[in-house]
């Protein structure tokens, strides 16, 4: 029998009556602390006093009103996305998914504003996750989301991760551009090398196509910079974001130079949520945080230390742990168990993380983290570890 809930999540057993900082707390008073953030979307932790301040405030005023009239929380947040990065314009979405047909259907029109409507495909590279409607399952290419859902929304030609010779014999008559994530998140934290990158920004110039970039997961200060192309020391034409931009309320915004987003004219596109008041008050307090001075140095100085002790942790437990990659705070432990195995034993120590692609454990903890949340993940893992090495001696033992 079906419930009420459509199962189309494979939920853990586990739920939370409120949030304080970087932990979740159940209705009994169990603590766990959260290296999953929402999945890279609570920033600033939980019950943020500054979040919480805005919400209430724009709550007493006006929720919705809809784009046919003005909003000067949107207007405000799109000059400061544009002040602090390479764009020119800000379209407001309400997720990731959003954010990306938006980015899709902007690069499309900026070839037909062009006089080139022939060229429409968006090369992408495997691993990828783009978001979960049919243009982005597409975009994706994983076969897992694909299955089902009939013939393939076509405009997506794919090519191996981080082969730019592939890269290259991809581009055709019908190439509009590039859409890849800077890092792939769900792919397992597979970070493009940064010479790669600007190889690939050189390539799209080239070839007279856009560069169109997923930072839905890197953006916002999860990678030590506003955004992760700022690694690379380049910058794309369009690009999607979504997750913490809004520190846990749905809000995400297509960025585009004003070359880019020439074809989107008056009624080309449209949102009746995107960029709502209350969305909009909570994204302007999210980076009334982020862009402060030294928020972005103490990601940088708190990812270092994170990534040192997972080395550490990874010496001692080399049967658990392959690997450690990333950047700022967002981390991918490569397991040689299964990563739902380190998920779970992890859990059972009251730590949350996030599974991901290439057997990958992701570490997505709030931005604001300090060096005493940062020694408990680090002895939860270490738990955890232990425990499944025990359980890996037991099974050799009874193998022999």
């Amino acid at each position: 029998m079906i419930t009420p809930v459509l199962p189309t999540y494979a939920r853990a057993d586990l739920e939370f009556e409120k949030g304080e900082g970087s932990y979740l707390l159940t209705a009994s008073g169990e603590r766990y602390l959260d290296f999953g953030a929402g999945i890279a979307v609570n920033v600033l932790g939980h019950a943020n006093p500054g979040l919480v301040a805005a919400l209430n405030d724009q709550a007493q005023k006006v929720w919705h009103t809809s784009n046919i009239y003005r909003i000067p929380g949107q207007e405000r947040l799109a000059r400061r996305l544009v002040e602090a990065t390479f764009a020119d314009t800000v379209f407001f979405t309400n997720s990731g998914g959003e954010a990306l047909e938006c980015a899709i259907k902007m690069a499309r029109k900026y070839h037909a504003a062009s006089g080139h409507p022939e060229r429409y495909e968006l090369i992408t590279m495997e691993g990828a996750f783009h978001g979960r409607t049919l243009a982005t399952i597409a975009a994706g290419g994983q076969k897992k989301y694909l299955e089902g859902f009939g013939p393939v929304t076509p405009g997506f030609p794919q090519v191996p991760f981080d082969d730019l010779k592939a890269l290259k014999e991809a581009i055709g008559p019908a190439t509009a551009g590039v859409l890849i994530e800077p890092i792939q998140g769900e792919g397992g934290i597979r970070p493009l090398p940064y010479g790669d990158l600007r190889q690939i920004r050189e390539i799209c110039d080239e070839a007279g196509i856009l560069l169109v970039l997923d930072e839905v997961q890197t953006g916002v200060g999860r990678t030590g910079k506003l955004f992760a192309h700022e690694l690379a020391s380049i910058a794309p034409d369009i690009m999607a974001i979504a997750k913490a931009l809004g520190g846990g309320f749905p809000v995400g915004a297509c960025l585009a130079t004003e070359e880019a987003a020439k074809g989107m004219t008056a009624g080309t596109h449209g949102s009746t949520f995107g960029g709502n008041p209350l969305a909009m008050a909570v994204a302007n307090a999210v980076l009334d945080q982020v862009l402060a001075d030294g928020f972005i140095e103490h990601v940088n100085e708190l990812g270092r230390t994170l990534r040192q002790k997972l080395a550490r942790l990874a010496d001692e437990h080399p049967d658990i742990i392959e690997g450690v990659r990333g950047e700022g705070l967002m981390l991918g432990i490569k397991c040689k168990v299964p990563n739902t195995d380190l998920v779970a034993a992890a859990r059972s120590e009251h730590l949350l993380v996030v599974g991901a692609g290439d057997n990958t454990v992701r570490l997505l903890p709030p931005l604001n983290i300090g060096d005493e949340e940062v020694e408990e993940a680090i002895d939860k893992l270490s738990k955890a570890c232990t425990a499944l090495d025990g359980r890996a001696g037991e099974k050799r033992e009874g193998a022999a």
